[in-house]
């Protein structure tokens, strides 16, 4: 039985929610869903009883009309199956969500939840399905087809069957629910960009104007509110403002780290990558394309990558300094 959630169902584990623009859907899903995720489960069973019947293992020829009357049974042992395993899921893998329900600040910690509650799923959910089946062959079907008393040539048999199964059902509910995780993907790009539009730029430290210093003598004096981003690059950084109508580049020797120390009191200020700060009231556009996040800077054009594990701190900063 396919063993992912609706939502988790549509993505393999390089398209698996790259990052927060899907993890946030994908948490209401799992809180919201209920109906969804039965409705896969009962489609998912169905799968597997409708493969039963074409190809008929077990020695299910035999028993002409009255193999669907078994294959029947099989489909509601398999629901119930997955369904259990879905209880088991909630105690074995934590979902990283607070109390009231909102995901963590980590994208990181989402990302690996999915990734191991999907694969605990399946693995634990094949094994289940495919003893019940056993159980279902040695104690019901073995009176007519004597090739199916419990074994384990049948048990490795039958979990064959149920990971071919599982696998077609997982490339099934792909194609499914991409288009759903993409249109949300777009969704929330859209409300970033008109948080962007809200963006308050004030500053709350006293002074506008900061002196960079690194481990040399040299500094470079910066109006910050006309900072667009701070890039390292090896043991130096690149510090790019728009001065007198034109994008100015100064290199200091110093790591990202210390500039995101001395800045760190004007919050537009956040790291979205390890390799770059940005001045958020510097971004013209949020651009996002199938996982991945970009920032489109004001002036230079230039776009800067936002990782996943800055994602969280990207979007907070957005939320906590828009206008009503």
């Amino acid at each position: 039985m396919n063993g992912k959630y609706i939502g988790i169902n549509g993505m393999k584990s390089d398209e698996w929610f790259g990052d927060m623009n899907g993890l946030s859907y994908l948490c209401q899903t799992m809180n919201q869903g209920k109906r969804d995720i039965i409705r896969v489960r009962v489609v998912s069973a169905a799968f597997v009883a409708l493969a039963l019947a074409v190809f008929k293992p077990f020695g299910l020829e035999v028993w002409q009309w009255q193999a669907y009357v078994h294959l029947f049974f099989i489909f509601v042992l398999g629901v119930m199956v997955c369904l259990l395993t879905d209880t088991i899921m909630k105690f074995l893998v934590r979902m990283p969500c607070n109390m009231e329900g909102e995901s963590t600040q980590s994208s990181g910690d989402d990302v690996n939840y999915f990734i191991r509650r999907n694969l605990y799923f399946q693995i634990i959910n094949t094994i289940l399905v495919a003893l019940m089946i056993c159980l279902y062959r040695h104690f019901l079907l073995s009176d007519r087809v004597a090739g199916n008393q419990l074994s384990w040539s049948n048990f490795l048999e039958t979990l064959l069957i149920i990971a071919f199964c599982s696998f077609a059902i997982g490339l099934y509910w792909r194609f499914k629910f991409r288009s759903r995780y993409l249109a949300a993907e777009l969704e929330e790009t859209k409300l970033l960009n008109e948080q962007l539009q809200k963006l308050s730029t004030h500053d709350i430290s006293p002074s506008s104007t900061v002196v960079l210093t690194g481990s040399t003598s040299e500094t470079v004096t910066l109006h910050v509110p006309d900072l667009l981003y701070i890039e390292a690059v090896g043991n130096y950084v690149k510090v790019y403002q728009w001065r007198d109508d034109q994008v100015h580049v100064d290199m200091l020797r110093a790591t990202s780290k210390q500039m995101e120390d001395t800045l760190k009191a004007y919050p537009m200020i956040v790291r979205c990558h390890r390799a770059f700060l940005v001045n958020l009231g510097q971004v013209e556009q949020i651009v996002s394309r199938t996982g991945t996040m970009q920032l489109l800077m004001m002036h230079s054009r230039e776009s800067i990558p936002v990782s996943r594990s800055n994602m969280a701190q990207v979007k907070e900063t957005l939320h906590k300094n828009t206008y009503p």
